[in-house]
C-alpha cells in the first residue's frame, strides 16, 4: 500500500540546518573530562583534510591581518566579520562530521548563511568590548595621571599602581562574559536560526552550565597555544583548525541531544 505523501510524520522532524540530534535549549551540563574530548573532536576533524585545513587558516590569517591594517576601522572589521567567518567553518565542520568533504568556500559560507545575523553578533560584542576598554582606558588615565601628575615625587604611589592593576582586573572581568556570550552563538545563529541576542544569551548559559570542563578546555589549549607559538608560530596551523574543530565538538556535545 502507498503512503500518503500529505501525511505528517509522526516523529518529530529535526532542524534540516543543524547536525543530527535533538536541540537544547540553552545547553546541557557535561562531564569535566569532555574538556580533552573536544580538542580530540578537533584533532580528528583535522586529519581527515588536513592539507585544505591549513589552507584555509593561511587564507583567514591573512583576511585577518589585511583587514587589521585598515587605520580606524580595521579592529571593527575583524570584530564584525569574525562571527561570519567562523560560522562558514562550522558548516565546514558539519559537512566532515556527517561524512561529507570541508570546501574551501566553507570558509565564506557565513556570507550566504544569516550572514546579517551574524554581523548584528559581531556588532555587539564589538560595541560591548568598546565600552569595556573605554571604561578601563578612563580608569587607568586617572591612575597614570595621580601616578605621574602629582609632582614630581620619586615614583608612583602605592595607590594609583593598585588603580592601575584594579583596572586590568576589571576588563578581563568584563571580557570573560562576552567571551561566553560570544563562543556558541555563530553556531547557534547558523545551526538554529537564533537571533543575535538570542544566541549570545544560550551561549552564555551553555557556558556557564560547563565552567568545569572549560576549564580543563582551558588549560590544555594554554599548553597547546604555548607549544603551537614556539617555532615562529608555525604551530597555529594545526591548532588553529583543532580548536575550530574543537569548538564544533563542544557545541555539539552541549546543545545537541544524540
Amino acid at each position: 500500500m502507498t503512503a500518503n505523501p500529505y501525511t505528517a510524520p509522526a516523529a518529530t522532524v529535526a532542524d534540516p540546518a543543524a547536525p543530527q540530534g535533538k536541540f537544547i535549549p540553552g545547553g546541557r551540563t557535561v562531564a569535566a573530562g569532555r574538556g580533552w574530548s573536544w580538542i580530540a573532536q578537533g584533532w580528528d576533524l583535522f586529519k581527515r583534510q588536513p592539507g585544505l585545513w591549513i589552507g584555509i587558516t593561511i587564507t583567514l590569517f591573512v583576511i585577518l591581518f589585511a583587514l587589521g591594517l585598515i587605520p580606524l576601522l580595521g579592529p571593527l572589521a575583524n570584530a564584525v566579520l569574525w562571527p561570519v567567518l567562523s560560522a562558514g567553518l562550522l558548516l565546514g565542520c558539519r559537512a566532515l562530521a556527517e561524512g561529507g568533504s570541508l570546501e574551501f568556500g566553507h570558509l565564506f559560507a557565513g556570507f550566504r548563511e544569516r550572514f546579517g545575523t551574524l554581523i548584528a553578533v559581531g556588532a555587539i560584542s564589538f560595541a560591548i568590548s568598546f565600552a569595556i576598554g573605554m571604561l578601563v582606558a578612563v580608569v587607568m588615565g586617572i591612575g597614570i595621571f595621580t601616578m605621574f601628575g602629582g609632582g614630581p615625587g620619586p615614583g608612583a604611589s602605592p595607590e594609583a599602581l593598585m588603580t592601575v592593576m584594579l583596572a586590568v582586573l576589571v576588563m578581563f572581568a568584563l571580557l570573560l562574559p562576552l567571551m561566553m556570550a560570544l563562543w556558541f552563538a555563530p553556531a547557534l545563529v547558523v545551526f538554529h536560526d537564533r537571533g543575535p541576542v538570542e544566541a549570545m544569551q544560550e551561549s552564555f548559559a551553555g557556558c556557564l552550565k560547563n565552567i568545569v570542563p572549560f576549564l580543563v578546555y582551558g588549560l590544555i589549549g594554554l599548553v597547546f597555544a604555548i607549544l603551537a607559538s614556539i617555532p615562529i608560530g608555525l604551530g597555529w596551523l594545526l591548532l588553529g583548525p583543532v580548536l575550530i574543530g574543537s569548538l564544533f565538538a563542544s557545541y555539539r556535545d552541549i546543545y545537541l541531544e544524540s
